[in-house]
C-alpha cells in the first residue's frame, strides 16, 4: 500500500471521528436540551400554608386550625382519626386517637404509609431499598367551602361529604399526592372532601391464627387492618365531620384502582352499616381472597396458600432475622413457638425487615399478598358476586365505571411490549399485538368493575346503579411519540380531570400532556364530572349534574331485562361530550372479541386466553379452552 493510500485511509479516519463526535455532541445537546425543557416545566414546591383563624373549628378531639386554600376552600390536613399503629399496635385494629388542648395546626399531610417509593403515587424513595414512609401514618385531610365560624352550616344546610380512598394496589398510595388535592372539587360544588390514609401492604394486610388468638373481635381478627382503618375513618367523619359544615347522614364513599375495590368491599362489610350512604367505585374490582390463600404454606395439601401468605412470609422473616438456618429450620421453629412469642418476634422486627420479605427470588419486592381477605367476619367468606346477587350488601345508590383504556398504562410500563431508551422516548414493538392485548386486558377490568357487580346487584333487585366509561384522550404529542396510542383513556387518567388538578403523579409526564392546545376541552369535561359527581353525592341520582344543565344520566338496568344497559359515556365536546350508550360488554363479549379475531394464529389465540381468562378465578376453564374456536388449545401449554 503506497504512502498516498494510507494518507487517505488517515484523512478518512479522521472524518468519520469527527463526524461521529459532532453526531454525539448533538445527541447530548438535545438530550440536554430536552431535560432543561422538561426542568423548566416543573412547578416551585408547594409553600408552607399560612394558618387562617377563620378556619379554625372545636373538634370533640381539640380545637384546629388550617388555612384558605384553591377555589375559595379552607383545608385541614394532617388530623388524627387513630392511634399510630406501632409497637404492640401493629396488627391490631386502630385505637381512638389522643385529645389535645392547645390549637392544632393542620397545615400539612401526615407521613406516607410504609410502601415502595414511586413517583407515580408521590411517594418517592427514602432509603437504598427503594422505601419510603412510617407506620405512624393514619391521618385524614378535609376541605370545604370557605366560611366564617359562625357561618358554618348547620341542620338541613349542611353539606354533603365525599370520602375519597385512593388507590395504588393497597401497596402505595398517599392522600397528600397533588393528583388528589380536594379543593377544586369542594370549592366549586358545594360539598365536604375528606381524603384518607390507610395501613398498605402487610401492614395493612396481614392474617395468621396468632393474631387471631389475641384479637378483641372477629373484626380485629379478620386481618383486614387496611379496611379497618377506612372504617375507623368514617366513623371519625361522623363524629366530627359537622364541625366543618358536613352532614354525617349524607356520607360518599369513592375512591380509584385499589380504593374502588375497598369501596366494593364497605358495601359488603356488615360493620359499615350506617357509616355511608352512597357509594362510587372507579375502576375497582371484586377479587378478594380466602383465609386459606392468606395464611396456609404454598404446598398445603388441601388448601395451597398464597405464594406470600403469613405462613411463607414468616419462613423467610425467620431466615432473614438470623433466627433459623434456612426454610424447613424455620417452619419447625414457627409451629412449635407459642403464639405470644411469635408476636413479639414479627413486631419487633423493623418495617424494612417486614417489607423485604416480599422480594421475588430475583431480589424484586413484588407485593403481593392476599387482600382483600374474605375472613367470614368483616368481609363476606363467599365470592363477592355470590353476595351481591343473593343481596348481601348495603343497598345504598352505587356509581360505577371505568376508563375506556384501563390497561395500555401497565403495558406501557411493561418493557415486553413497549422499549423505553433515555427514559424518555417510548416505542410500542408490536402495534397490532399492543392494542389487541389492551383492548382485552381493559374489557375484562370493565366486566370485572362495573357490568358484574351491577348485573349481579340488578339480579338482587337493585336499581340505583349508574355506570360510566371514560374516554377522554386528547393527550398532545411529545418529543415525537403518540400518547393517544400508547396510553388513551388509561387507568387513573380519569383523577386529574374529577379532581382538576392537571396531575397524574409525575410532574413531568402531567405537564407535558396537559396543555393549552387542550385547555378548554379538558377543563369543560372536568366541570361536567365534577357537576355529576357533586349532584350523585347529594342526592343519589347523577341526573343532569349540580346545576341540571348536563344530559341526563339514566340507570343501568338488569341486563337480563332486554335491551344493553345503559353507560354515560364521558369524554370532551369535540368527541361528542357526556352522552348515554347501551353496551352488554360483558364476559362472552370480551370471549367474542378473541374468538372472533381474524388476524390471530392459534399460538398467539391460545395464549391470549391464558392471559386474559386463565388468571381470574371464574373467568377461564379447561373444557373451554381445549375447545376455543376455531380449532381448540389441545397441545398448548396448560392454562394453569
Amino acid at each position: 500500500m503506497g504512502a498516498s493510500d494510507e494518507g487517505g485511509r488517515a484523512t478518512g479516519d479522521r472524518r468519520r471521528r469527527t463526524v461521529l463526535l459532532v453526531l454525539l455532541g448533538v445527541l447530548v445537546l438535545a438530550v440536554l436540551g430536552i431535560s432543561a425543557f422538561l426542568s423548566s416545566l416543573v412547578p416551585a414546591e408547594r409553600p408552607t400554608p399560612i394558618a387562617d383563624v377563620s378556619s379554625e373549628r372545636l373538634l370533640a378531639q381539640g380545637p384546629v386550625v388550617g388555612f384558605a386554600a384553591e377555589a375559595d376552600t379552607h383545608a385541614w390536613l394532617g388530623l388524627p382519626y387513630a392511634q399510630p399503629p406501632v409497637g404492640a399496635l401493629r396488627w391490631r385494629a386502630p385505637q381512638p386517637p389522643e385529645t389535645w388542648v392547645e390549637t392544632r395546626d393542620a397545615l400539612d399531610f401526615g407521613r406516607p404509609c410504609v410502601q415502595p417509593g414511586s413517583p407515580i403515587a408521590g411517594v418517592p424513595a427514602e432509603d437504598d431499598d427503594g422505601l419510603a414512609g412510617e407506620e405512624d401514618c393514619l391521618y385524614l385531610n378535609v376541605w370545604s367551602p370557605r366560611f366564617e365560624p359562625e357561618e358554618v352550616p348547620a341542620g338541613g344546610e349542611r353539606l354533603p361529604v365525599m370520602v375519597w380512598i385512593h388507590g395504588g394496589g393497597n401497596t402505595r398510595g398517599w392522600p397528600g399526592s397533588a393528583m388528589y388535592d380536594g379543593a377544586r372539587l369542594a370549592g366549586s360544588q358545594g360539598v365536604v372532601v375528606v381524603s384518607v390514609a390507610y395501613r398498605l401492604g402487610p401492614f395493612g394486610w396481614f392474617s395468621h391464627p396468632a393474631l387471631r388468638a389475641e384479637a378483641d373481635d372477629a373484626l380485629e381478627a379478620s386481618g383486614n387492618f387496611g379496611l379497618l382503618d377506612q372504617l375507623a375513618a368514617l366513623r371519625w367523619v361522623g363524629d366530627h365531620i359537622e364541625e366543618f359544615g358536613g352532614d354525617p347522614d349524607n356520607v360518599t364513599i369513592f375512591g380509584e384502582s385499589a380504593g374502588g375495590t375497598n369501596v366494593f368491599a364497605l358495601m359488603l362489610a356488615p360493620a359499615a352499616r350506617g357509616l355511608f350512604h352512597r357509594a362510587l367505585p372507579q375502576s375497582g374490582s371484586t377479587r378478594a381472597y380466602s383465609r386459606a390463600e392468606a395464611e396456609h404454606p404454598a404446598d398445603h395439601a388441601d388448601a395451597p396458600g398464597h405464594p406470600s401468605s403469613s405462613a411463607e412470609v414468616i419462613v423467610r422473616l425467620l431466615v432473614e432475622a438470623g433466627v433459623v438456618p434456612d426454610a424447613a429450620a424455620a417452619r419447625s421453629y414457627a409451629a412449635d413457638l407459642p403464639p405470644a412469642d411469635l408476636l413479639a418476634l414479627l413486631r419487633a422486627r423493623e418495617p424494612r425487615e417486614v417489607m423485604l420479605a416480599y422480594r421475588d427470588g430475583e431480589g424484586r419486592l413484588r407485593l403481593e399478598m392476599p387482600k382483600p381477605i374474605r375472613d367470614g367476619a368483616f368481609l363476606p367468606e363467599e365470592d363477592w358476586l355470590r353476595a351481591l346477587e343473593a343481596g348481601r350488601f348495603h343497598r345504598v345508590p352505587v356509581l360505577a365505571g371505568a376508563t375506556r383504556d384501563e390497561w395500555k398504562l401497565f403495558l406501557a410500563l411493561d418493557p415486553e411490549h413497549v422499549r423505553r431508551r433515555f427514559g424518555l422516548f417510548f416505542r410500542i414493538r408490536d402495534p397490532e399485538d399492543f392494542e389487541r392485548r389492551a383492548r382485552l386486558l381493559s374489557d375484562r377490568r370493565i366486566v370485572q368493575g362495573v357490568h358484574d357487580p351491577f348485573a349481579a346487584m340488578a339480579r338482587a333487585g337493585h336499581t340505583a346503579l349508574y355506570a360510566y366509561r371514560f374516554d377522554y384522550d386528547d393527550l398532545p404529542p411529545i418529543l415525537g411519540l403518540d400518547p393517544q396510542r400508547l396510553l388513551g383513556a388509561a387507568h387513573g387518567f380519569e383523577l386529574p380531570v374529577l379532581f382538576g388538578t392537571w396531575d397524574l403523579g409525575d410532574t413531568l409526564l402531567s405537564r407535558a400532556l396537559y396543555r393549552d392546545s387542550n385547555r378548554e376541552g379538558r377543563e369543560a369535561l372536568s366541570a361536567q364530572m365534577m357537576s355529576y359527581w357533586a349532584a350523585f353525592a347529594r342526592d343519589g341520582v347523577p341526573g343532569r349534574g349540580i346545576a341540571n344543565g348536563l344530559p341526563e344520566w339514566q340507570a343501568f338496568g338488569a341486563p337480563e331485562e332486554g335491551g344493553a344497559p345503559q353507560w354515560l359515556l364521558l369524554d370532551d365536546a369535540v368527541s361528542g361530550g357526556p352522552r348515554m350508550a347501551a353496551s352488554r360488554l360483558d364476559r362472552e363479549a370480551v370471549l367474542a372479541r378473541l374468538v372472533e379475531d381474524a388476524g390471530v394464529d392459534r399460538a398467539t389465540r391460545c395464549a391470549l386466553y391464558r392471559r386474559v381468562f386463565g388468571e381470574i378465578p371464574g373467568w377461564g376453564s379447561e373444557a373451554e379452552y381445549a375447545a376455543l374456536p376455531p380449532d381448540g388449545c389441545a397441545g398448548e401449554p396448560p392454562l394453569r
